[in-house]
């Protein structure tokens, strides 16, 4: 009785333990869910604020968080293949034969698919659709093939940079489209930009915990991902692939009519042409100091510190303020677009100058900084201009090219930064003297535009 008395005790006592384990498991699975619904609520509420929900602006928006987070798994698994893995030297030549292969995307970016998506204005949908599935496809592929570490990844991630590149013109393309009234081209655009910022970081560490369960991981990831934007690619709004009215553009100073009277395709006048330049010089920069100090560092860590912790300043440098600059041109008034850019493109050069002259760890991070943010600050400064100064009918094709130019400047810059002996003031001198030169041009070209009547100059917010 005794010891049948002491079991029953001890089986309650289990009974006890196990129910209340229950409770706070559910508890806390309860809380959980709150927490994931309210946050996504919150997300929800964000994404469709001044009326990108109604306009659908906001089904854009998580369709580009889902591309850009497939994007950065992708990346994850192939720096741990041509950068990390291998000595400096070997290194900086995979990654060499990774960037001239980048270039490929742009020689068909802009004799090919702007003027194909150009001739088929009514097929936006299926063409973010067709990237996704593409890159989908491919990330797939890349992961049977990453083991091996072989030159087979090389054509693989050819083809999903082609995808990805096709998909960033359209998504510009779109953004007009999609935009509510209510809602300024440069803040819609920002807010599209903001969002895929948001996701590559969160992406980033994803992929890097899929990472410690296997290389191949990542890329698993990535083609979940892309299958998922393949459908938000589908449920995006009709009024994508509504076109009326809609003609080409090229990117010239010049804006002369044609012979019929139309529009012709030389219409997006000067200041486009210096934000266009300007902007172009801070994304090379921005390029070249990515790709010359990732491997600087590696062979002469900064100020004595450890490689990791030097790569990880430059990084946060850089991150911080690409982040920042998003942040500042989602909600910044800007009347003197032209000015902005010129301003952005001196700053950049100060800082590049004072690196040059007192390289160190301080000035070297604080232009990794710089660098990410006036690069932002200079797309809000074009986006306006082409919003103010191209015309309606021809606008959405001036986006298209300018983002090709844009990432056309940011592989020259990187590429720069790999044939450059790894020597941080050559480095820092190169960067300087290249943006005084754009600096003197576009001053100058700053300075010959004519002044433009307040009462005619739209605010751009």
């Amino acid at each position: 009785m005794h010891h049948g008395g002491v079991a029953d005790v001890g089986a309650g006592r289990a009974r006890r333990a196990v129910t209340s384990v229950h409770r706070f498991t559910s508890a806390a699975a309860l809380r959980t869910g709150d927490l994931v619904h309210a946050t996504g609520r919150r997300i929800r509420k964000a994404t469709s604020a001044e009326g990108a929900g109604e306009s659908g602006l906001a089904k854009l928006i998580e369709l580009h968080a889902v591309s850009s987070a497939g994007d950065m798994m992708i990346t994850v698994a192939l720096a741990s293949t041509i950068f990390f893995s291998v000595p400096t030297d070997q290194a900086r030549g995979r990654v060499a034969l990774y960037l001239l292969i980048t270039m490929a995307p742009f020689v068909l970016l802009a004799p090919v698919v702007g003027p194909l998506l150009d001739k088929i204005p009514s097929g936006r949908r299926a063409a973010m659709a067709g990237s996704m599935l593409t890159r989908a496809a491919l990330a797939w592929m890349m992961a049977g093939s990453i083991a091996g570490g072989g030159l087979a990844i090389y054509p693989e991630a050819l083809g999903v940079l082609v995808a990805s590149k096709a998909y960033g013109v359209v998504r510009s393309v779109v953004v007009p489209r999609l935009r509510p009234p209510q809602l300024a081209l440069v803040k819609a655009n920002s807010r599209v930009s903001l969002a895929g910022l948001l996701s590559t970081g969160l992406a980033a560490g994803i992929g890097g915990l899929l990472h410690l369960i296997g290389p191949d991981w990542p890329l698993r990831g990535a083609f979940l991902l892309f299958v998922i934007g393949a459908g938000l690619a589908f449920a995006l709004p009709h009024q994508v692939d509504v076109a009326k009215g809609e003609e080409r553009a090229v990117l010239h100073a010049d804006a002369p009519e044609g012979a019929s009277g139309k529009v012709g395709l030389r219409t997006v006048g000067p200041s486009v042409v210096l934000a266009l330049g300007a902007e172009g010089a801070l994304r090379g920069l921005f390029g070249f100091l990515t790709f010359f100090l990732a491997f600087l560092v590696r062979e002469h860590p900064l100020g004595g510190l450890a490689p990791t912790l030097s790569l990880g300043l430059v990084a946060a440098g850089l991150g911080i303020g690409n982040t920042l600059g998003t942040v500042l041109g989602a909600w910044l008034h800007t009347r003197g677009p032209e000015t902005l850019v010129t301003l952005m493109l001196t700053v950049a050069f100060g800082s590049a100058l004072a690196a040059a002259i007192a390289y160190g760890a301080v000035t070297v991070v604080v232009l990794a900084f710089v660098a990410g943010l006036t690069q932002c600050l200079g797309k809000v400064a074009l986006d306006a201009l082409i919003q103010r100064d191209v015309p309606e009918t021809v606008r959405t094709s001036a986006f298209a090219r300018s983002e090709t130019l844009m990432q056309l400047t940011w592989v020259l810059g990187g590429g720069l930064g790999i044939v450059l002996p790894l020597v941080g003031e050559v480095g820092m001198a190169t960067a300087s003297a290249l943006l005084a030169v754009a600096v003197l041009w576009a001053v100058r070209t700053r300075v010959a535009l004519k002044p433009r009547r307040t009462s005619t100059a739209p605010d751009v917010a």
